[in-house]
């Protein structure tokens, strides 16, 4: 035979294409008998039809054919091997298959293909082709006996220790892998002799007697044997290393377990002590995140080659006696050249896979220096990773294994340097958020009143609560302002908006109040003024007014409401611009609001604003707020009223110190998180004594300023300030005589004792007297300047029938 020929004998060893047909029925018997099947068996058609298949088949395998004609019918067909009795009594071994010949409401008929494997080796790969097929596979592959005992393995499975397939027989798994928990595998071959059911992709982890430092992963597949009798006879498996592909997974759910846990705050120490958290125990057994002591404060990161402080941020131990003696926040000193310091430096990674254990730790607490060893906490590899994010060193993350047997790799140091890596970013962020927060909170600081000043016409409390938590920044502000003549200015407002730009634009207006305060302007006039100022501010800035679409940056929009409060007589005037009326608590409890004109916003445009004005009564409490605390949520969205009686109810209670009445009325009406800036002022009301107020009306006559001076002084007598008459007299002296030589109308002279003497002179005129330098040579035109010489301030106000010049005097003692 040629070489040619070769192939085709080959193929016939396996052919079955000389079948030979035959017809049953659904019992098995023959029906129709076929030339070809007549030369295979040597029996005539005769003598076959009719016979059932059973009694063609050999005994060996009679007792097999009721099953396989169960099975036929419920699967459809049926393939196998048979021994088949020929004519003269020799036993034939054929490939038999079955297959469904049923037609259109027929009976059920089965076509039965018969194929002599005589000549084929198929028939005894057993011994030859199967034997070299399990013996050559690279699979480890075993077989073992109801006891769970091996009966024979292939030289593959040697690779996962255990010695030669020889030294394996009747000994089980626990026996020849002392260091695997073959517990588990046991418990799946028993299902499956139990059972008979397959198990495939079965995958157990453990540490193999061929590696014992080294994780392991299998993949194993369960079969159980049967006999000819259908009698469980072992079990045959295979198995498979997978370690590469289980390390791959374990190290994408690491990457994904880090993606969802690290970074969840804006908090740094929190941010690095995820990371730790997230590397123990799946990864390393110790932990210890060190970054620069500037990073922490917010501020840019340090040069590395210069020396800096590292701080503890993160860490985290599998055992508790390997936690280390440096706490979160504390100090770490490393040794210098040591390995953090060198990462620290370069910027690179350092990987140690074994360390020698008598090699001195670092970051100890001694004084003198390290004096641990690896040895001593059991720790045998070390990786050291930089914390690194936009070009910039932040600090340095060390991971150590104790637990794991197996040292750190290449590997390992890819996936720890994109663990760090991850972190890095986040910590970056929230080192720029802290910066920038701190900015923001200075800002804020600055903007907001450190302190209410200290005045004898009102009891202040004031409470703030932003939207914005995270930067703590709004545009919702207060303040109270003390003015001329022992009044008080209290101001609540609120600009469109969060964060530091309604922050800053708060700022701005906050300032222009104050400026316009201190001329001593009527609240409808300081609110027309600002209104002027917004809409310039807006225009400059090319933003069209619109208390709709509010740009919080120019202050478009913004509310405000201003009060006067004169403890002298009690009367409040008040003007709004866009902003919630207060409410009134009177003394005995009841609570209502001031029916103020609510005037258009800030750089709206709108008609003028109108003022209302009401006296008090001593102890009543106004309450001046924002609308953040008014409604919350959709549910309070345009009813007025059950607004209002909320805040009603909150306010009359009355228990404890007005500060904390004002946090509980804050915290009654505002959730935590509140939707929008709250800000509330509460004052209760004083009034100056009659003992502290004197007033004389005087005639227009140049005679009377003797007299003014003469009881000015007789006053400060009964008022023990004997010590101020020489200066009050001056200054009595040169406002009276300007009234009467300047002024038309009456002119009345008042003294009030409160923090301060305050000496105030009325005339009828409309004109503001100015402060002049004379000359050497002139003859007049000194008093003012020297009123402005002795007195700590002084200044003019207009009311509706003239002004008021007035002068203070600072008290060395302000209980007198």
């Amino acid at each position: 035979m040629g070489a040619h020929e070769e192939p085709d004998v080959g193929r016939r060893q396996f052919d079955v294409a000389d079948a030979a047909p035959l017809l049953l029925d659904a019992a098995g018997v023959v029906t129709s008998w076929s030339s070809q099947a007549q030369r295979l068996l040597a029996y005539p058609a005769a003598e076959v039809v009719g016979t059932r298949l059973a009694d063609l088949v050999a005994a060996e395998d009679a007792w097999r054919v009721p099953e396989l004609v169960e099975r036929w019918r419920r699967d459809g067909g049926w393939a196998g091997l048979l021994s088949v009795r020929r004519g003269d009594g020799r036993p034939v071994r054929l490939m038999v298959r079955i297959s469904s010949a049923e037609e259109a409401r027929g009976p059920s008929r089965w076509l039965a293909l018969l194929s002599e494997l005589t000549e084929a080796t198929g028939w005894d790969m057993h011994r030859t082709v199967l034997e070299q097929m399990v013996a050559r596979s690279p699979i480890g592959i075993a077989v073992v006996d109801t006891d769970l005992r091996y009966v024979w393995s292939n030289a593959a499975l040697a690779r996962f220790g255990g010695g030669p397939p020889q030294s394996r027989l009747g000994l089980r798994m626990a026996d020849v892998q002392p260091g695997l928990d073959s517990e588990p595998v046991e418990a799946q071959m028993r299902h499956v002799l139990a059972t008979g059911e397959t198990v495939t992709g079965y995958e157990h982890v453990g540490h193999l007697r061929s590696a014992p430092h080294r994780e392991t992963a299998q993949m194993l597949s369960f079969t159980r044997l049967d006999d000819e009798r259908g009698h469980p006879m072992g079990v045959y498996y295979t198995v498979v290393d997978i370690t590469a592909h289980h390390r791959a997974r374990q190290r994408l759910a690491l990457l994904d377990r880090a993606g969802e846990q690290i970074g969840r705050t804006l908090d740094i120490v929190r941010t690095a002590q995820e990371l730790a958290d997230v590397a123990v125990p799946a990864f390393a057994d110790l932990v210890v995140v060190d970054l620069m002591e500037s990073v922490l404060r917010g501020a840019e990161p340090e040069p590395g080659a210069a020396p800096v402080r590292l701080r503890r941020a993160g860490r985290r131990s599998a055992d508790a006696d390997i936690t280390g003696t440096v706490g979160i926040g504390e100090d770490v000193v490393h040794p210098p050249g040591s390995p953090p310091i060198r990462c620290l430096v370069t910027g690179r990674s350092w990987l140690e896979e074994r360390l020698d254990p008598l090699a001195p730790e670092w970051g100890t607490d001694s004084p003198e220096g390290p004096v641990a060893t690896f040895r001593d906490r059991g720790l045998h590899s070390v990786l050291v990773v930089p914390v690194r994010a936009r070009g910039a060193t932040l600090g340095v993350t060390t991971f150590f294994r104790r637990r794991h047997q197996e040292p750190f790799d290449a590997d390992d140091l890819n996936l720890a340097e994109d663990l760090v890596s991850r972190a890095a970013v986040c910590v970056d962020n929230a080192r720029r958020y802290t910066r920038e927060r701190n900015a923001a909170l200075a800002l804020q600081r600055n903007l907001l009143p450190h302190r209410l000043p200290e005045q004898c016409a009102v009891d202040v409390a004031a409470c703030y609560r932003p939207a914005d938590e995270l930067t703590g920044l709004g545009g919702d502000w207060y303040d109270l302002i003390p003015l001329s003549g022992a009044r008080v200015a209290l101001v609540v407002g609120e600009v469109p908006g969060h964060g530091i730009d309604a922050a800053a634009a708060m700022g701005r207006l906050r300032t222009a109040v104050r400026t316009l305060a201190a001329q001593d302007l009527p609240p409808e006039e300081v609110l027309g003024h600002l209104d002027d100022l917004v809409a310039r501010s807006a225009r400059e800035a090319g933003v069209e007014p619109d208390p709709v679409g509010a740009d919080s940056t120019q202050a478009v929009g913004s509310g405000c409401v201003y009060v006067i409060y004169d403890p002298v007589d009690g009367q409040c005037t008040m003007a709004s611009a866009g902003h919630p009326s207060p409410a009134v608590v009177l003394p005995d409890g009841s609570v209502t609001f001031v029916d103020l004109p609510q005037g258009a916003p800030l750089g709206a445009g709108g008609p003028p604003f109108e003022a209302v004005e009401l006296a008090l009564v001593e102890g009543s409490t106004l309450a001046l707020h924002t609308d953040g605390l008014l409604a919350h949520g959709p549910q309070w969205a345009g009813d007025g009223d059950r607004v209002r009686d909320r805040l009603r109810r909150a306010l009359e209670r009355q228990t404890g110190s007005l500060d904390l009445r004002c946090r509980t009325v804050v915290d009654t009406l505002v959730p935590e998180g509140p939707h929008d800036d709250v800000a509330l002022l509460m004052a209760r009301t004083r009034l100056l004594g009659a003992d502290q107020v004197a007033d004389w009306d005087l005639p227009g006559d140049p005679a009377v300023v003797a007299e003014a001076r003469k009881e000015a002084t007789r006053q400060l007598t009964e008022w023990n300030l004997q010590e101020l008459a020489f200066t009050t007299e001056l200054v009595v002296s040169e406002l009276v005589t300007n009234a009467i030589r300047h002024a038309v109308g009456p002119v009345r002279l008042r003294l009030i004792k409160e923090r301060a003497l305050i000496c105030e002179v009325y005339d009828g005129g409309a004109t503001a007297p100015h402060l002049r330098h004379p000359r050497t040579t002139d003859e007049g035109g000194r008093g003012l300047l020297l009123v402005s010489q002795v007195t700590q301030r002084w200044g003019t106000r207009f009311t509706s029938g003239g002004k008021i010049i007035w002068a203070e005097q600072p008290l060395t003692d302000p209980s007198i």
